[in-house]
């Protein structure tokens, strides 16, 4: 039975507001490492559901369904929540002693 990992990826470092936040990733875990094929000299791999499988889902629950659907088994990572600290710009400059 193969592994699947449902999570919301965090935003890039290029983005700084929320108007856009990714949607749910399924991902097969991968548990077999690559190897260099002999002949060749190309990386492989035995799992078919290599890092190339991902899919998207609007909400977790379409997420847990496929799993389910296809008889995965699934782990969900929820994300975490960001605690921001508001404060004027101003306080950057204020003297404290």
């Amino acid at each position: 039975m193969e592994q699947a990992r449902i999570y919301r990826p965090t935003k890039s470092t290029m983005q700084s507001g929320k108007a856009r936040n990714k949607p749910w990733r399924l991902e097969m875990v991968v548990e077999d490492a690559p190897f260099i094929e002999p002949v060749m000299g190309w990386i492989g791999s035995n799992n078919m559901y290599s890092a190339e499988f991902r899919l998207y889902f609007a909400t977790k629950e379409e997420a847990i369904n496929y799993a389910v659907r296809h008889k995965l088994k699934y782990e969900v990572v929820e994300p975490k929540e960001q605690n921001l600290k508001i404060q004027a710009y101003s306080d950057n400059f204020k003297y404290t002693v």
